[in-house]
């Protein structure tokens, strides 16, 4: 079990950016994932980066908006979001793939208003 803190959320208006951070309570030798879950909804994928960062993957809905990034050294994996929009607006998680169910932290609310 790998213990997962998300920071870097906040209000921001339409078109603004955010840098998520996922920082890991030790190694994690796994591909990394992002997953939000708005109001009401189910969670759901955003994107995931392998363990040397040599291939990443992204939902339809931000490709060519966020970027997906790690840092071994420090445990940490990022979320870069630009151009974010209304619809963007959810908590977001980070997991490994496969997702392990007792990874799930707290989560960084994200809020992008119009």
């Amino acid at each position: 079990q790998v213990q997962l803190v998300e920071s870097g959320g906040g209000l921001v208006e339409a078109g603004g950016s955010l840098r998520l951070s996922c920082a890991a309570s030790g190694r994690t030798f796994y591909t990394m994932a992002w997953f939000r879950q708005a109001p009401g909804k189910e969670r759901k994928f955003v994107a995931h980066i392998t363990w040397s960062g040599s291939s990443t993957y992204y939902a339809d809905s931000v490709q060519g908006r966020f970027t997906i990034s790690r840092d071994n050294a420090k445990n940490t994996v990022y979320l870069q979001m630009n151009s974010l929009k209304p619809e963007d607006t959810a908590v977001y998680y980070c997991n490994t793939l496969p997702i392990q169910s007792n990874n799930w932290g707290q989560g960084t609310q994200v809020t992008v208003s119009s």
